[in-house]
């Protein structure tokens, strides 16, 4: 057993025997399968703090020779896929965590010579009448003993990334690096499979595209693999019933990631955070301040601070992906950032819309401090009245809560477009900003007659009541108010048993100016 050969199964042996973890044993059944094959190139990119790590060790621990790993697997779920003996402990395993080797170099050339030097001295050391003293070239001593025993390798690089997350490094240090994987991997007969994992995706880098023979999944497109991205609900509802931890908070907070097929993906550190202290709180964003997120949000790249103003509101905002150069400086439009902050974990991306937007209260707060912290004045000016028109609308002081929203329309022209129903939904979602410390809001909520504009549901602290807001465009705050009774809304809310106001809100695109009605609604 070695540092980077063959490295053993403790680090899974200290994940599974954590107060909590989750089996994400069956990703081994999708890499068993690549072995060996044309497909044997795979990149799977996350966001940080959501498992890249555990899963390369988990992928050392059962591939690695020089340690027995079946008793740790064979009480999960990879112990009853059919194929599970067959690669067990069969392989000899590479495994490197670039992150480590980089915080001791100052150079890609430094980090490439570390990286050949470590390795080679312990196959040397294993192999010591198979590979030559003076070899210098890691793929070349690989290429040497494969010709003399026929023994593969499979290569597990974790972080491979981070050099290119790194601003001191130059493009022609990336292209240094990315030569050297290619060179280590692609058409070499000793590869019987390379993992990867990292936070950016891999395609291109300007126009060298050394590692195109990977297959990536990533958070725009993660494939079959979107279910070991992060934690699946069904696996955070059996959490929260085994510790009694209210389910829906957790889904408020850390759910939000949806792929294909209805398949939504939790944060997977926030939640066994919150369920082991107990505590709905911020965790995944402690780890980095908001520093990191405020620098791109502020730049207002090529119109960015309208895109996000409209997401703090709880809108999604088309975004082209395809643009984006897959690294942390070369940004040429706003489209290029808003998809970086995808693969960094701060937005959620939608396949079917081509849109981004915050996935989770948690983001949403960590969007807020940014937004406060940064120079965007009436943004702030914003999240200061909207809780004062909250007061406004439970007091049912319908006309100063017309003349609020007014405000809130005419200082945000410059980053709001205001000529349809979908921007006065904007306009009021941003108006009531702060309605997330009290409420859970549904956009378009569905009554079995059509769909109320936006639905605020107490949370379960809150003693305010609930809210059905219906939004009219050049026709009246009464007709709003008549849908709402006439389609019987309330009726949908069946769980809800409190108080309720029904409000309407019309704008009138002649005068420029809202009117509106507050009615309270006795729920039986």
């Amino acid at each position: 057993m070695g540092i980077y050969l063959n490295p053993g199964n403790e680090s899974f042996k200290r994940a599974i025997h954590s107060k909590i973890y989750v089996d994400k044993t069956e990703l081994i059944k999708y890499t068993n399968e690549s072995i060996d094959t044309m497909q044997r190139f795979l990149c799977i990119s996350r966001p940080r703090r959501f498992g890249k790590s555990m899963a390369a060790n988990m992928l050392a621990a059962y591939y690695g020779k020089g340690c027995n790993s079946r008793e740790l697997f064979e009480k999960y779920k990879i112990a009853e896929d059919e194929n599970f003996r067959e690669n067990l402990n069969q392989y000899n395993v590479i495994a490197l965590n670039i992150q480590n080797f980089l915080s001791v170099v100052s150079s890609a050339e430094e980090l490439i010579a570390y990286i050949q030097s470590e390795i080679l001295a312990e196959l040397k050391e294993n192999y010591k009448d198979k590979i030559p003293e003076q070899e210098k070239f890691l793929s070349m001593a690989l290429d040497k003993l494969y010709s003399k025993t026929g023994e593969s390798f499979i290569f597990i690089i974790d972080e491979w990334d981070c050099i290119l997350r790194e601003k001191k490094y130059t493009p022609e240090d990336h292209r240094k690096y990315l030569d050297f994987i290619r060179n280590l991997l692609k058409d070499r007969v000793y590869v019987s499979l390379a993992y990867m994992t990292g936070i950016l995706p891999i395609k291109k880098y300007g126009t060298h595209s050394a590692l195109n023979m990977f297959d990536e999944y990533s958070m725009t497109d993660p494939g079959e693999y979107a279910k070991f991205i992060g934690f699946t609900e069904e696996e955070v509802e059996k959490l929260c019933s085994q510790y009694q931890v209210d389910f829906e908070r957790e889904k408020e907070w850390y759910d939000g990631y949806a792929f294909g097929n209805n398949l939504h993906i939790y944060n997977p550190k926030s939640v066994v955070d919150s369920i082991r202290r107990n505590k709905i709180a911020n965790y995944w964003t402690q780890t980095e301040t908001y520093e990191a997120l405020r620098e791109y949000i502020d730049t207002d790249f090529d119109g960015l601070k309208t895109a996000v103003v409209q997401m703090v509101s709880g809108y999604r905002y088309k975004v082209n992906t395809r643009t984006f150069q897959n690294d942390m400086t070369t940004f040429k439009s706003k489209d290029d950032i808003l998809t970086l902050l995808i693969h960094l974990g701060y937005l959620a991306y939608s396949d079917e819309t081509g849109s981004v937007y915050i996935p989770n209260a948690e983001i949403q707060e960590e969007f807020k401090n940014a937004v406060e912290g940064s120079n965007w004045k009436e943004v702030i000016k914003l999240i200061q009245i909207s809780e004062e028109l909250l007061k406004l609308t439970w007091n049912e002081e319908e006309q100063k809560v017309a003349q609020m929203i007014d405000q809130v329309h005419s200082e945000n022209t410059s980053i709001l477009s205001y000529n349809d129903e979908n921007a006065l939904s904007c306009v009021i979602s941003l108006a009531y900003y702060n309605a997330a410390n009290e409420y859970t809001k549904i956009r378009e909520f569905p009554t079995g007659k059509g769909f109320a504009d936006i639905v605020y549901i107490p949370r379960k602290h809150s003693d305010k009541p609930a809210m059905i807001v219906e939004l009219k465009y050049n026709h009246s705050a009464e007709g709003a108010i008549v849908q709402i009774k006439e389609k019987r809304y309330v009726e949908s809310l069946k769980e809800y048993h409190g108080n309720l106001l029904l409000v309407g809100i019309n704008y009138n695109k002649d005068t420029k100016k809202h009117t509106c009605l507050i009615e309270k609604y006795v729920k039986e």
